[in-house]
């Protein structure tokens, strides 16, 4: 499963053009022919909805993709939706052929002539859908099972989740080249205390390291230092405290909603210490570093001086640093990058953490980097690095 980023956007498909310098070549259009995945679905029928699209280009490549989010909509509704959504798309790409597949049977054969379009609700769309097809010199849509639509199936519901539109982007492949035009990463920063990893994160960014932004950070406390230095540096703050709330539930939902409202892409623990339900919206969007090269020295109260103490107290020559994926148990998502160091013989706790931390802010940017172009997979539990094209 690969691992991809989306966020919110404007209705409008300016943005496509501007992604069109990727497919180009002095102005002619490179891409000829796109296949396009739809879906759409209602928690209701007729109840909250979306439509979905992914396209990719001929040789299976992500090109990118929409989700539509519908306040009270039916199924065939929104799979309609989904369907024109990503017509349009194509059609102002100037593609010449188009494949679609749907796991809307009854779609398909409406649009394929083979039923009668009888609701009047649908009419509107389906008429629409004929008219952008027609513009393509050639274009076919194939029924499919919802296991050879998994992309665009995910993206309807992280759309409905998330209750706003969302965007599904193909990684620019020049992770902090801001000026090519590729989409920023939208990132929302969970701290505990003094924010040391916040500011290493905000400097890469500002050096042109790092093609993302730091949309909004979440502090678990309302007086530690790194709530001041992220004033200082002109973020936007929210202090949502575990002891302001009655349960682990209504906890993470607060966090869940700054990150919504805040359109997150990428949730990343810096100094994290507060347990909370990871929504099922942001599986494999959250990340950690924890001082320690896991699966060793890691779990409930192995954190900081605690990590440190134990690796010299067990006499490690190595040790380092584990960016990895969250979960609902402490260190156990599946790792992204580790970075090592050496223990030597004179080290203290404080020493040690010293060189540790040196290793942390070459990590976590590395790992977000990662995230952002794309090449992060899951291939049976575990996280694998694609190579950079």
């Amino acid at each position: 499963m690969l691992i991809k980023s989306d966020r919110a956007r404007s209705g409008c498909w300016n943005s496509w053009r501007g992604r069109l310098q990727n497919f180009s070549w002095m102005g002619v259009i490179v891409v000829k022919e796109v296949v396009i995945y739809t879906d759409g679905g209602s928690r209701g029928n007729p109840g909250p909805g979306a439509g979905a699209f992914v396209l990719m280009d001929g040789d299976g490549e992500l090109i990118g993709g929409k989700g539509v989010f519908l306040a009270n909509t039916t199924n065939n509704f929104a799979e309609y939706t989904g369907l024109c959504e990503g017509l349009a798309a194509a059609a102002e790409m100037g593609v010449e052929k188009v494949s679609v597949f749907s796991d809307s049977q009854l779609m398909v054969r409406q649009i394929n002539g083979q039923y009668r379009v009888k609701s009047a609700n649908l009419k509107g769309l389906y008429r629409k859908c004929m008219e952008i097809l027609g513009g393509f010199s050639k274009w076919e849509i194939t029924h499919v099972m919802r296991e050879s639509n998994e992309e665009a199936d995910a993206l309807a519901n992280k759309s409905m989740d998330k209750k706003r539109d969302v965007e599904l982007e193909a990684a620019s492949g020049m992770a902090g080249a801001s000026s090519d035009g590729g989409k920023r990463l939208r990132l929302g920063i969970l701290i505990s205390g003094g924010g040391t990893t916040m500011v290493n994160i905000q400097k890469e960014i500002e050096a042109g390291n790092l093609n993302a932004e730091i949309a909004v950070v979440v502090s678990s406390l309302s007086t530690v230092r790194g709530v001041q230095l992220a004033k200082n540096m002109g973020l936007k703050v929210e202090i949502i405290r575990k002891k302001d709330h009655v349960d682990i539930d209504s906890f993470s939902a607060s966090i869940e909603k700054v990150l919504n409202d805040s359109e997150v892409d990428l949730v990343v623990q810096a100094g994290w210490l507060c347990l909370w339900k990871i929504p099922a919206d942001y599986e494999n969007c959250v990340m950690n570093i924890h001082p320690a090269l896991l699966p060793s020295f890691g779990g409930q109260g192995m954190w900081g001086h605690h990590v440190h103490e134990a690796v010299i107290k067990a006499g490690c020559k190595l040790s380092g640093c584990t960016v990895h994926f969250c979960t609902d148990e402490y260190d156990k998502g599946g790792m992204i990058v580790q970075r090592s160091c050496a223990v030597k013989y004179d080290d203290d706790a404080d020493s040690l953490a010293a060189r540790v931390f040196q290793e942390e802010c070459k990590a976590y940017p590395e790992a977000i980097r990662l995230f952002g172009e794309g090449r992060l997979l899951f291939a049976d539990g575990v996280v694998k690095v694609k190579p950079a094209r």
